[in-house]
C-alpha cells in the first residue's frame, strides 16, 4: 500500500548514539520536504529536524543543534537521522513526517504534515 516506516529506535544509555531511518513509499520521495517529530511522554508533538527536497537545506530545533544530523537517500527513498550524545530529555516516541522541512508554528499538529510514519521509540536511561 505505501507509507512512511520508521525503524531503529530503543533503549539507549544516557550519552550514547542511535540511528534512526525512515523508509517511504506511496509518494514520489524526491519531491517532498521532509521532517522528524517527536512527542515525549505525556507532552506535546514537537519538531526536531527537518531537510528540504533536494537535501541542500537542514534546520534543526535549538535543544539538539550540534547532537543531530538529519540526512536523506533520494534514490533509496529513506530519511534518516543520526541522533549524539543523547539525555533523558530526548526520549520520545520519534515520527518522520513529509511534507515541510520546518514549522513555524509553536505547536506541532497532525495536520501540518499530509504523511506520518507510525513512530518508533526512543529510551533515554539516567
Amino acid at each position: 500500500e505505501g507509507g512512511l516506516v520508521e525503524s531503529g529506535g530503543g533503549l539507549v544509555q544516557s550519552g550514547g548514539s542511535l540511528s534512526l531511518a525512515c523508509v517511504v513509499s506511496g509518494i514520489t520521495f524526491r519531491d517532498y520536504d521532509m521532517s522528524w517529530v517527536r512527542q515525549p511522554p505525556g507532552m506535546s508533538l514537537e519538531w526536531v529536524s527537518g531537510i528540504t527536497a533536494d537535501g541542500k537545506h537542514t534546520y534543526y530545533r535549538d535543544s539538539v543543534k550540534g547532537r543531530f544530523t538529519i540526512s536523506r537517500d533520494n534514490a533509496k527513498s529513506t530519511l534518516y537521522l543520526q541522533m549524539d550524545r543523547l539525555d533523558d530529555d530526548d526520549t520520545a516516541v520519534y515520527y518522520c513526517a513529509a511534507g515541510r522541512s520546518t514549522i513555524p508554528s509553536a505547536v506541532v499538529v497532525r495536520r501540518d504534515f499530509p504523511y506520518w510514519g507510525q513512530g518508533t521509540r526512543v529510551d533515554v536511561s539516567e
